[in-house]
């Protein structure tokens, strides 16, 4: 497959995740509706995390999504690399480097946040902010001009010392002193995943059933932790590196793996689209597709409001119908469906396997996460991924696709925009007061969120136009 081939769709459900992730940390606190918010956040628990609450909402499924497409852009990365010949040693090591450079940018960012450095924020707080964000496009990009080699290294890591020299002598907020323990836990995960789920599938390429028979176990290690005299209990807490890895995090590969298989089911239909571009298309397949499209939104959206709401027979009575009309739907042939089938197949054992263990743990819900969480969230990633294959591959919905596709491509930016950029930039123009305006009602609290999310999506389009991607 030629490599300025993008996966389009794929970029797009990374770019939704990113994006929704910002958004749901955007919105006014404590005046919507509690599906707004983490379901063990919400009004139901006056605010206060409870783990005792059970149930997801949209907010609970956006790192999934984004776990879910990290694992999917293995066969494209890692795959790519061990195709044009690159030795799984040398991929072993890119990956861990990458690990390390993804553990930096989580003690990075965590502690230039403006709440982090002043308390209340103030306009060291939001220079310090914009400093730091601008001191990681040396870091973590490619320069776009023409040097040795030494000079680039040489730049990047003037750029490194310059970041570490900065944390070690600010001044932080409450008596806190730098700490490598103090990151973002979402981008240690991240980390996480970036060196272990790319280890396992760098030695399973082509092998999908050793991968996946590598989580089972992992279970087991969870399943006998509790003994403390066990082997189990011993590799739960062993970790050289505590402020980097912990064996709890390995939990979220029930994701990342599930998601290289959906990775390679893209490439292998990306690359048929280019060797057989002729492939004759069904006319079935075009009328059907709205349909598809429905319902692989509408077993979603029905598992988010069935879960929340815990109508759970209804839930799985209904998602076992529209799984049923779905199957039904897919028994064609074509260019397309047989893609959307493979991926329909892996989506559906997934979300009912996830169903069946929504009892087990006292039900379904984040934090702490249950094996439901794990199993059904892969499974409704899988249909996203069919119906973003539709919105962009074959609807070409360009103006609600394109901006997704932008931020899936640059989503370092896009994650940290908000708080480093957008945020920073309006407090020091004067304009952060008028926020607090729109915490008043709902309406107003999410459109809060809408404007906050846009401005850090403009800014990342703008940078991802100018070519300027940060990669680790």
């Amino acid at each position: 497959m030629k490599s300025n081939i993008r996966a389009s769709s794929l970029d797009a459900l990374r770019g939704y995740a990113i994006l929704t992730m910002v958004l749901s940390g955007s919105i006014a606190w404590g005046v919507l509706p509690g599906w707004m918010y983490h379901a063990q956040v919400g009004p139901r628990s006056n605010f206060v995390f409870d783990g005792s609450i059970y149930g997801i909402t949209w907010v609970d499924l956006v790192f999934p999504f984004f776990l879910f497409a990290m694992g999917a852009a293995f066969p494209f990365s890692i795959g790519n690399k061990y195709r044009k010949g690159s030795s799984r040693w040398k991929i072993v090591y890119d990956s861990v480097l990458r690990g390390f450079r993804l553990t930096f940018f989580a003690i990075y960012i965590q502690h230039i946040y403006p709440w982090v450095v002043s308390s209340p924020q103030d306009i060291r707080s939001w220079l310090i902010a914009l400093a730091g964000f601008a001191l990681m496009f040396p870091m973590f990009m490619r320069i776009p001009f023409k040097m040795p080699e030494y000079v680039r290294l040489l730049i990047k890591i003037a750029a490194y010392s310059i970041g570490v020299i900065m944390l070690l002598n600010i001044t932080y907020a409450d008596g806190r002193t730098f700490s490598l323990g103090y990151s973002n836990i979402i981008i240690l995960v991240l980390a996480n995943m970036a060196i272990f789920g790319s280890l396992i599938y760098t030695f399973t390429i082509n092998k999908p059933w050793i991968r996946i028979g590598i989580l089972p176990f992992i279970m087991a290690v969870f399943l006998g932790k509790e003994n403390p005299e066990s082997w189990n209990h011993a590799v739960m807490t062993f970790s050289p590196l505590p402020w980097m890895y912990q064996f709890a995090y390995l939990k979220y590969l029930f994701i990342v793996i599930p998601g290289t298989i959906a990775g390679e089911y893209l490439y292998g239909w990306l690359q048929s689209k280019q060797t057989t571009p002729s492939i004759a298309s069904n006319n079935d397949e075009y009328k059907r597709m709205p349909w598809i499209l429905l319902l692989t939104i509408g077993l979603i959206i029905l598992n988010l409001y069935g879960l929340y709401m815990r109508y759970l027979l209804l839930n799985l009575a209904g998602s076992i119908i529209i799984l049923s009309i779905l199957y039904v739907l897919l028994q064609i042939e074509g260019k397309n469906a047989n893609y959307w089938y493979r991926l329909f197949k892996a989506g559906a054992y997934l979300v009912l396997l996830g169903l069946a263990f929504e009892a087990y743990e006292g039900g379904i819900r984040k934090d702490p996460s249950t094996y439901s969480y794990y199993f059904l969230s892969a499974g409704l990633a899988f249909m996203a991924m069919i119906a973003f294959s539709i919105m962009c591959d074959i609807y070409s919905w360009r103006r609600l696709t394109r901006p997704l596709e932008y931020a899936g491509q640059n989503p370092m930016i896009a994650y940290v925009s908000t708080q480093l950029v957008v945020l920073p930039i309006l407090n020091l123009a004067g304009l952060g007061t008028y926020l607090s305006y729109l915490d008043q009602n709902a309406w107003l609290g999410f459109l809060r969120g809408v404007i906050v999310t846009s401005l850090a999506l403009l800014i990342t389009i703008l940078f991802t136009k100018l070519k300027c991607f940060w990669r680790t």
